[in-house]
Protein backbone atom coordinates (compact mmCIF):
# COMPACT_ATOMS: atom_id res chain seq x y z
CA UNK A 1 0.00 0.00 0.00
CA UNK A 2 1.35 3.40 -0.94
CA UNK A 3 1.63 6.31 1.44
CA UNK A 4 -1.33 8.05 -0.23
CA UNK A 5 -3.74 5.27 -1.28
CA UNK A 6 -6.69 5.82 -3.57
CA UNK A 7 -9.71 3.64 -2.81
CA UNK A 8 -12.74 2.45 -4.80
CA UNK A 9 -16.01 2.01 -2.88
CA UNK A 10 -18.68 -0.11 -4.55
CA UNK A 11 -22.15 1.05 -3.52
CA UNK A 12 -23.70 4.03 -1.73
CA UNK A 13 -26.10 2.32 0.62
CA UNK A 14 -25.62 2.86 4.35
CA UNK A 15 -22.45 0.75 4.30
CA UNK A 16 -20.90 2.62 1.38
CA UNK A 17 -21.59 6.18 2.41
CA UNK A 18 -20.61 5.72 6.08
CA UNK A 19 -17.32 4.19 4.93
CA UNK A 20 -16.84 7.11 2.54
CA UNK A 21 -17.35 9.55 5.41
CA UNK A 22 -14.72 7.81 7.55
CA UNK A 23 -12.18 7.72 4.72
CA UNK A 24 -12.66 11.39 3.99
CA UNK A 25 -12.24 12.22 7.68
CA UNK A 26 -8.93 10.31 7.59
CA UNK A 27 -7.76 12.19 4.49
CA UNK A 28 -7.96 9.11 2.25
CA UNK A 29 -8.84 9.72 -1.39
CA UNK A 30 -11.64 7.58 -2.80
CA UNK A 31 -14.17 7.18 -5.58
CA UNK A 32 -17.61 5.85 -4.63
CA UNK A 33 -19.73 4.37 -7.43
CA UNK A 34 -23.47 3.86 -7.13
CA UNK A 35 -25.55 2.12 -9.79
CA UNK A 36 -28.68 4.07 -8.82
CA UNK A 37 -29.51 7.78 -8.97
CA UNK A 38 -29.51 8.27 -5.19
CA UNK A 39 -28.10 6.88 -1.97
CA UNK A 40 -30.02 4.44 0.22
CA UNK A 41 -29.62 1.04 -1.39
CA UNK A 42 -32.19 -1.38 0.03
CA UNK A 43 -34.01 1.45 1.83
CA UNK A 44 -34.68 3.43 -1.34
CA UNK A 45 -38.27 2.48 -2.20
CA UNK A 46 -38.67 1.51 -5.87
CA UNK A 47 -34.94 1.99 -6.36
CA UNK A 48 -34.43 2.16 -10.14
CA UNK A 49 -31.48 -0.23 -9.88
CA UNK A 50 -33.99 -2.96 -8.92
CA UNK A 51 -32.13 -3.86 -5.72
CA UNK A 52 -34.54 -2.55 -3.09
CA UNK A 53 -36.85 -4.94 -1.27
CA UNK A 54 -38.89 -2.15 0.37
CA UNK A 55 -42.65 -2.54 0.35
CA UNK A 56 -45.02 0.38 0.97
CA UNK A 57 -45.96 -0.59 4.53
CA UNK A 58 -42.43 -1.50 5.67
CA UNK A 59 -41.27 -0.33 9.09
CA UNK A 60 -37.83 -1.28 10.31
CA UNK A 61 -37.76 -3.96 13.01
CA UNK A 62 -34.92 -2.27 14.89
CA UNK A 63 -35.70 0.55 17.31
CA UNK A 64 -34.40 4.04 16.62
CA UNK A 65 -31.81 4.08 19.40
CA UNK A 66 -30.29 0.85 18.07
CA UNK A 67 -30.13 1.85 14.39
CA UNK A 68 -28.97 5.45 14.57
CA UNK A 69 -25.51 6.43 13.42
CA UNK A 70 -22.89 7.25 16.02
CA UNK A 71 -21.81 10.28 13.99
CA UNK A 72 -25.33 11.50 13.21
CA UNK A 73 -28.04 10.65 15.79
CA UNK A 74 -31.62 10.25 14.62
CA UNK A 75 -34.07 13.14 15.18
CA UNK A 76 -35.46 13.18 18.74
CA UNK A 77 -39.08 13.13 17.55
CA UNK A 78 -38.71 9.84 15.65
CA UNK A 79 -41.02 6.93 16.50
CA UNK A 80 -39.65 3.71 17.98
CA UNK A 81 -39.85 1.85 14.66
CA UNK A 82 -39.55 4.25 11.70
CA UNK A 83 -41.20 3.78 8.30
CA UNK A 84 -38.86 3.21 5.37
CA UNK A 85 -39.46 6.75 4.10
CA UNK A 86 -37.95 8.13 7.33
CA UNK A 87 -34.96 5.79 7.04
CA UNK A 88 -34.26 6.88 3.47
CA UNK A 89 -34.62 10.56 4.41
CA UNK A 90 -32.22 9.97 7.32
CA UNK A 91 -29.67 8.47 4.95
CA UNK A 92 -29.99 11.40 2.55
CA UNK A 93 -29.69 13.88 5.44
CA UNK A 94 -26.50 12.13 6.59
CA UNK A 95 -24.98 12.43 3.12
CA UNK A 96 -25.97 16.10 2.82
CA UNK A 97 -24.82 16.96 6.36
CA UNK A 98 -21.32 15.62 5.76
CA UNK A 99 -21.07 16.88 2.18
CA UNK A 100 -20.67 13.42 0.68
CA UNK A 101 -23.01 13.66 -2.29
CA UNK A 102 -20.50 15.34 -4.58
CA UNK A 103 -18.00 12.54 -3.85
CA UNK A 104 -20.36 9.84 -5.13
CA UNK A 105 -20.64 8.99 -8.83
CA UNK A 106 -24.28 8.01 -9.46
CA UNK A 107 -25.79 6.00 -12.30
CA UNK A 108 -22.51 4.14 -12.61
CA UNK A 109 -22.06 0.43 -11.98
CA UNK A 110 -18.82 -1.40 -11.24
CA UNK A 111 -18.99 -4.18 -13.81
CA UNK A 112 -15.68 -5.89 -13.09
CA UNK A 113 -12.90 -5.76 -10.51
CA UNK A 114 -9.70 -7.81 -10.55
CA UNK A 115 -6.25 -7.64 -9.03
CA UNK A 116 -3.41 -6.52 -11.25
CA UNK A 117 0.05 -8.07 -11.31
CA UNK A 118 1.27 -5.55 -8.73
CA UNK A 119 -1.60 -6.33 -6.35
CA UNK A 120 -3.68 -3.23 -7.06
CA UNK A 121 -7.30 -3.31 -8.32
CA UNK A 122 -8.41 -2.67 -11.89
CA UNK A 123 -12.04 -1.61 -12.03
CA UNK A 124 -14.21 -1.44 -15.14
CA UNK A 125 -17.25 0.82 -14.98
CA UNK A 126 -20.56 0.71 -16.84
CA UNK A 127 -19.42 3.90 -18.61
CA UNK A 128 -16.72 1.79 -20.28
CA UNK A 129 -13.95 3.51 -18.34
CA UNK A 130 -11.26 1.49 -16.55
CA UNK A 131 -9.48 2.79 -13.46
CA UNK A 132 -6.80 1.43 -11.12
CA UNK A 133 -6.99 1.67 -7.34
CA UNK A 134 -4.79 0.82 -4.38
CA UNK A 135 -7.67 -0.69 -2.43
CA UNK A 136 -11.27 -1.80 -2.89
CA UNK A 137 -14.23 -1.58 -0.49
CA UNK A 138 -17.17 -3.86 -1.36
CA UNK A 139 -20.43 -2.41 -0.03
CA UNK A 140 -22.91 -3.84 -2.51
CA UNK A 141 -25.20 -5.35 0.14
CA UNK A 142 -26.53 -8.88 0.43
CA UNK A 143 -30.32 -8.45 0.25
CA UNK A 144 -30.73 -7.94 -3.48
CA UNK A 145 -30.26 -11.34 -5.19
CA UNK A 146 -33.47 -13.30 -4.40
CA UNK A 147 -33.26 -17.00 -3.64
CA UNK A 148 -36.28 -19.02 -4.79
CA UNK A 149 -36.66 -22.73 -3.91
CA UNK A 150 -37.40 -25.30 -6.59
CA UNK A 151 -40.12 -27.94 -6.24
CA UNK A 152 -41.30 -30.89 -8.31
CA UNK A 153 -44.30 -30.15 -10.49
CA UNK A 154 -45.66 -26.93 -11.89
CA UNK A 155 -47.82 -24.15 -10.49
CA UNK A 156 -50.31 -22.50 -12.84
CA UNK A 157 -50.97 -19.49 -10.65
CA UNK A 158 -48.80 -16.43 -10.08
CA UNK A 159 -45.48 -16.53 -8.24
CA UNK A 160 -43.23 -13.75 -7.00
CA UNK A 161 -40.41 -13.29 -4.55
CA UNK A 162 -40.91 -10.96 -1.60
CA UNK A 163 -38.15 -8.82 -3.13
CA UNK A 164 -40.67 -7.79 -5.82
CA UNK A 165 -43.61 -7.28 -3.45
CA UNK A 166 -44.65 -3.64 -3.09
CA UNK A 167 -48.21 -3.73 -1.74
CA UNK A 168 -51.28 -6.00 -1.70
CA UNK A 169 -52.09 -4.54 -5.11
CA UNK A 170 -48.68 -4.35 -6.78
CA UNK A 171 -47.19 -6.03 -8.72
CA UNK A 172 -50.06 -8.51 -8.17
CA UNK A 173 -53.55 -7.57 -7.04
CA UNK A 174 -54.14 -9.93 -4.10
CA UNK A 175 -57.75 -8.91 -3.37
CA UNK A 176 -59.91 -11.99 -3.04
CA UNK A 177 -56.98 -14.28 -3.84
CA UNK A 178 -55.85 -17.45 -2.07
CA UNK A 179 -52.26 -16.71 -1.13
CA UNK A 180 -49.43 -18.93 0.11
CA UNK A 181 -46.46 -17.14 1.70
CA UNK A 182 -43.37 -19.34 1.90
CA UNK A 183 -41.04 -18.63 4.82
CA UNK A 184 -41.23 -17.24 8.35
CA UNK A 185 -38.56 -14.56 8.34
CA UNK A 186 -39.34 -10.91 8.92
CA UNK A 187 -40.53 -10.14 5.39
CA UNK A 188 -42.75 -13.21 5.39
CA UNK A 189 -44.39 -12.21 8.67
CA UNK A 190 -44.98 -8.64 7.47
CA UNK A 191 -46.41 -9.65 4.10
CA UNK A 192 -48.57 -12.46 5.46
CA UNK A 193 -49.97 -10.19 8.18
CA UNK A 194 -50.78 -7.46 5.66
CA UNK A 195 -52.40 -9.76 3.11
CA UNK A 196 -54.44 -11.61 5.75
CA UNK A 197 -56.55 -8.54 6.45
CA UNK A 198 -60.11 -9.61 5.68
CA UNK A 199 -60.53 -6.86 3.10
CA UNK A 200 -57.64 -8.19 1.02
CA UNK A 201 -56.91 -11.90 0.48
CA UNK A 202 -59.54 -14.60 0.67
CA UNK A 203 -57.12 -16.45 2.94
CA UNK A 204 -53.40 -16.64 3.61
CA UNK A 205 -51.40 -19.79 4.34
CA UNK A 206 -47.84 -19.53 5.64
CA UNK A 207 -45.70 -22.50 4.63
CA UNK A 208 -42.45 -23.21 6.46
CA UNK A 209 -40.02 -26.11 6.92
CA UNK A 210 -39.88 -25.51 10.66
CA UNK A 211 -41.56 -23.48 13.34
CA UNK A 212 -39.96 -20.25 14.53
CA UNK A 213 -40.15 -18.10 17.62
CA UNK A 214 -42.11 -15.00 16.64
CA UNK A 215 -40.99 -12.18 18.88
CA UNK A 216 -43.03 -9.03 19.58
CA UNK A 217 -41.52 -5.61 18.92
CA UNK A 218 -42.40 -4.43 22.41
CA UNK A 219 -41.84 -5.92 25.83
CA UNK A 220 -43.23 -4.20 28.91
CA UNK A 221 -44.07 -1.13 26.86
CA UNK A 222 -40.51 -0.71 25.58
CA UNK A 223 -38.90 -1.75 22.29
CA UNK A 224 -37.73 -5.30 22.93
CA UNK A 225 -34.25 -4.70 21.51
CA UNK A 226 -33.62 -2.10 24.21
CA UNK A 227 -33.80 -4.96 26.72
CA UNK A 228 -31.06 -7.04 25.11
CA UNK A 229 -28.45 -8.36 27.53
CA UNK A 230 -25.30 -6.19 27.76
CA UNK A 231 -22.22 -7.37 25.82
CA UNK A 232 -20.07 -7.61 28.96
CA UNK A 233 -22.29 -10.38 30.32
CA UNK A 234 -21.04 -13.95 29.63
CA UNK A 235 -22.93 -15.14 26.58
CA UNK A 236 -24.26 -18.43 28.04
CA UNK A 237 -25.75 -16.51 30.97
CA UNK A 238 -27.15 -13.80 28.70
CA UNK A 239 -28.79 -16.40 26.45
CA UNK A 240 -30.27 -18.28 29.38
CA UNK A 241 -31.80 -15.12 30.84
CA UNK A 242 -33.04 -13.86 27.47
CA UNK A 243 -34.64 -17.19 26.58
CA UNK A 244 -36.40 -17.36 29.93
CA UNK A 245 -37.73 -13.83 29.43
CA UNK A 246 -38.97 -14.63 25.91
CA UNK A 247 -40.79 -17.78 27.02
CA UNK A 248 -42.40 -15.90 29.90
CA UNK A 249 -43.41 -12.95 27.72
CA UNK A 250 -44.55 -14.73 24.57
CA UNK A 251 -45.57 -18.21 25.74
CA UNK A 252 -45.78 -21.26 23.50
CA UNK A 253 -46.14 -20.86 19.73
CA UNK A 254 -48.81 -23.58 19.65
CA UNK A 255 -51.07 -21.30 21.71
CA UNK A 256 -51.28 -19.05 18.65
CA UNK A 257 -51.95 -21.90 16.26
CA UNK A 258 -48.33 -22.03 15.11
CA UNK A 259 -46.02 -25.05 14.89
CA UNK A 260 -43.69 -25.49 17.84
CA UNK A 261 -40.09 -24.55 16.97
CA UNK A 262 -37.49 -27.34 17.10
CA UNK A 263 -34.94 -24.93 18.59
CA UNK A 264 -34.53 -22.55 21.49
CA UNK A 265 -35.48 -18.87 21.28
CA UNK A 266 -32.63 -16.86 19.69
CA UNK A 267 -31.21 -19.98 18.01
CA UNK A 268 -32.31 -18.41 14.72
CA UNK A 269 -32.14 -14.89 13.35
CA UNK A 270 -35.06 -13.20 15.16
CA UNK A 271 -38.42 -13.16 13.42
CA UNK A 272 -40.11 -10.03 14.77
CA UNK A 273 -43.67 -8.86 14.21
CA UNK A 274 -46.13 -6.59 15.93
CA UNK A 275 -49.25 -8.41 14.69
CA UNK A 276 -48.44 -11.85 13.22
CA UNK A 277 -49.26 -13.72 16.43
CA UNK A 278 -52.63 -11.98 16.69
CA UNK A 279 -53.38 -12.69 13.03
CA UNK A 280 -52.61 -16.36 13.50
CA UNK A 281 -54.49 -16.63 16.78
CA UNK A 282 -57.50 -14.92 15.17
CA UNK A 283 -57.61 -17.41 12.30
CA UNK A 284 -56.84 -14.77 9.67
CA UNK A 285 -53.90 -16.86 8.48
CA UNK A 286 -53.00 -20.53 8.72
CA UNK A 287 -49.56 -22.07 9.14
CA UNK A 288 -48.83 -25.25 7.18
CA UNK A 289 -45.71 -27.41 6.67
CA UNK A 290 -43.25 -27.05 3.82
CA UNK A 291 -44.28 -27.50 0.20
CA UNK A 292 -43.41 -30.92 -1.21
CA UNK A 293 -44.67 -30.38 -4.75
CA UNK A 294 -46.68 -28.13 -7.04
CA UNK A 295 -49.71 -29.43 -8.89
CA UNK A 296 -51.53 -27.01 -11.17
CA UNK A 297 -53.49 -24.58 -9.03
CA UNK A 298 -52.64 -26.48 -5.84
CA UNK A 299 -49.66 -26.97 -3.58
CA UNK A 300 -49.05 -30.18 -1.68
CA UNK A 301 -47.44 -29.98 1.75
CA UNK A 302 -45.13 -32.52 3.36
CA UNK A 303 -48.00 -33.74 5.58
CA UNK A 304 -50.11 -34.54 2.49
CA UNK A 305 -52.35 -31.51 2.82
CA UNK A 306 -53.38 -29.92 -0.47
CA UNK A 307 -54.16 -26.21 -0.77
CA UNK A 308 -55.75 -24.51 -3.76
CA UNK A 309 -53.92 -21.23 -4.35
CA UNK A 310 -53.85 -18.32 -6.75
CA UNK A 311 -50.54 -16.74 -5.69
CA UNK A 312 -47.32 -17.92 -4.06
CA UNK A 313 -45.05 -15.33 -2.44
CA UNK A 314 -41.55 -16.68 -1.79
CA UNK A 315 -40.08 -14.88 1.22
CA UNK A 316 -37.12 -17.22 1.11
CA UNK A 317 -34.13 -14.95 1.50
CA UNK A 318 -31.20 -13.98 -0.66
CA UNK A 319 -27.99 -15.31 -2.13
CA UNK A 320 -24.83 -13.45 -1.22
CA UNK A 321 -22.95 -12.63 -4.41
CA UNK A 322 -20.42 -10.29 -5.97
CA UNK A 323 -21.12 -10.16 -9.72
CA UNK A 324 -18.06 -8.01 -10.43
CA UNK A 325 -15.59 -10.69 -9.26
CA UNK A 326 -14.46 -13.58 -11.49
CA UNK A 327 -12.20 -15.13 -8.85
CA UNK A 328 -13.98 -18.12 -7.24
CA UNK A 329 -12.16 -17.40 -3.98
CA UNK A 330 -14.04 -14.12 -3.77
CA UNK A 331 -17.46 -15.80 -3.85
CA UNK A 332 -19.33 -17.68 -1.11
CA UNK A 333 -18.98 -21.45 -1.11
CA UNK A 334 -21.77 -23.95 -1.85
CA UNK A 335 -22.95 -23.72 1.79
CA UNK A 336 -23.24 -19.92 1.61
CA UNK A 337 -20.15 -19.46 3.76
CA UNK A 338 -17.80 -16.55 3.25
CA UNK A 339 -15.45 -16.31 6.25
CA UNK A 340 -13.68 -13.00 6.79
CA UNK A 341 -11.38 -11.60 9.43
CA UNK A 342 -13.61 -9.53 11.72
CA UNK A 343 -16.19 -9.81 8.90
CA UNK A 344 -14.08 -7.35 6.90
CA UNK A 345 -10.91 -8.87 5.39
CA UNK A 346 -9.86 -12.01 3.58
CA UNK A 347 -6.45 -13.28 4.79
CA UNK A 348 -3.78 -12.75 2.17
CA UNK A 349 -5.61 -9.89 0.41
CA UNK A 350 -4.84 -6.88 2.54
CA UNK A 351 -6.32 -4.25 0.23
CA UNK A 352 -9.83 -5.68 -0.11
CA UNK A 353 -12.47 -4.77 2.48
CA UNK A 354 -16.08 -5.90 2.84
CA UNK A 355 -18.38 -3.39 4.54
CA UNK A 356 -21.70 -4.41 6.07
CA UNK A 357 -21.42 -8.05 5.00
CA UNK A 358 -23.08 -9.59 8.03
CA UNK A 359 -26.50 -10.47 9.38
CA UNK A 360 -26.37 -8.45 12.56
CA UNK A 361 -28.78 -8.58 15.48
CA UNK A 362 -30.41 -6.20 16.01
CA UNK A 363 -29.35 -4.16 12.95
CA UNK A 364 -27.03 -3.83 9.99
CA UNK A 365 -27.70 -0.10 9.45
CA UNK A 366 -24.74 1.18 11.50
CA UNK A 367 -22.50 -1.89 11.18
CA UNK A 368 -20.21 -0.51 8.46
CA UNK A 369 -19.97 2.78 10.35
CA UNK A 370 -18.15 0.78 13.04
CA UNK A 371 -16.17 -1.36 10.59
CA UNK A 372 -14.95 1.75 8.77
CA UNK A 373 -12.85 2.64 11.83
CA UNK A 374 -10.66 -0.41 11.20
CA UNK A 375 -10.66 0.12 7.43
CA UNK A 376 -9.50 3.74 7.69
CA UNK A 377 -6.88 2.95 10.34
CA UNK A 378 -5.48 0.15 8.18
CA UNK A 379 -5.33 2.32 5.08
CA UNK A 380 -3.45 5.06 6.93
CA UNK A 381 -1.01 2.57 8.48
CA UNK A 382 -2.18 3.25 12.05
CA UNK A 383 -3.51 -0.31 12.30
CA UNK A 384 -1.63 -3.47 11.36
CA UNK A 385 -3.16 -6.89 10.73
CA UNK A 386 -1.89 -10.09 12.32
CA UNK A 387 -0.14 -12.55 10.01
CA UNK A 388 -2.52 -14.61 7.80
CA UNK A 389 -2.17 -17.81 9.84
CA UNK A 390 -3.16 -16.02 13.02
CA UNK A 391 -6.02 -14.28 11.19
CA UNK A 392 -7.43 -17.67 10.19
CA UNK A 393 -7.18 -19.01 13.75
CA UNK A 394 -9.00 -15.95 15.09
CA UNK A 395 -11.64 -16.26 12.35
CA UNK A 396 -12.41 -19.79 13.55
CA UNK A 397 -12.69 -18.60 17.14
CA UNK A 398 -14.94 -15.71 16.14
CA UNK A 399 -17.24 -17.92 14.07
CA UNK A 400 -17.68 -20.33 16.96
CA UNK A 401 -18.40 -17.46 19.34
CA UNK A 402 -20.99 -15.83 17.06
CA UNK A 403 -22.62 -18.87 15.44
CA UNK A 404 -22.81 -21.54 18.13
CA UNK A 405 -26.15 -20.25 19.42
CA UNK A 406 -27.76 -20.73 15.97
CA UNK A 407 -28.89 -23.88 14.22
CA UNK A 408 -26.89 -24.76 11.13
CA UNK A 409 -28.44 -23.15 8.04
CA UNK A 410 -27.28 -20.95 5.13
CA UNK A 411 -29.13 -17.97 6.61
CA UNK A 412 -26.88 -18.02 9.68
CA UNK A 413 -23.41 -18.20 8.12
CA UNK A 414 -22.75 -14.47 8.55
CA UNK A 415 -24.75 -13.91 11.73
CA UNK A 416 -23.33 -11.87 14.57
CA UNK A 417 -24.35 -10.07 17.74
CA UNK A 418 -23.87 -6.37 16.97
CA UNK A 419 -23.01 -5.15 20.48
CA UNK A 420 -20.54 -7.97 21.16
CA UNK A 421 -19.03 -7.56 17.71
CA UNK A 422 -18.46 -3.82 18.16
CA UNK A 423 -16.90 -4.42 21.58
CA UNK A 424 -14.53 -6.98 20.04
CA UNK A 425 -13.80 -4.70 17.06
CA UNK A 426 -12.67 -1.90 19.37
CA UNK A 427 -10.29 -4.29 21.09
CA UNK A 428 -8.94 -5.47 17.75
CA UNK A 429 -8.34 -1.92 16.51
CA UNK A 430 -6.45 -1.15 19.72
CA UNK A 431 -4.38 -4.33 19.33
CA UNK A 432 -3.66 -3.49 15.69
CA UNK A 433 -2.46 -0.03 16.65
CA UNK A 434 -0.01 -1.63 19.09
CA UNK A 435 1.21 -3.97 16.34
CA UNK A 436 1.70 -0.99 14.06
CA UNK A 437 3.79 0.77 16.68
Amino acid sequence: MGSDPVVCIIGAGCSGFTTAKRLRDAGIRYDCFEESDDVGGNWYFDNPNGRSACYESLHIDTSTTRLQFEDFPAPPDWPDFPHHTLIHRYFRDYVEHFGLRETITFNTRVEHAARTSDGRWRVRLSSGETRDYDALVVANGHHWNPRTPQYPGEFTGTTLHSHAYRSPFSPVDMRGKRVVVVGMGNSALDIASELSHRSIAEHVWVSARRGVWVLPKYRGGKPADKLMMPPWMPKPLALRLARKAIRGNVGAMRDYGLPEPDHEPLAAHPSVSIDFLAKSGSGDLTCVPAISRLDGDEIECTDGRRIAADVIVFATGYTMSFPFFDDAELQPDAEHRFPLYKRILKPGIDNLYFAGLAQASPTIVNLAEQQSKLIAAHLTGEYRLPDPARMRRIMGQDERAHLRQYYDAPRHTIQLDFARYVRDLRREIAAGRKRAR
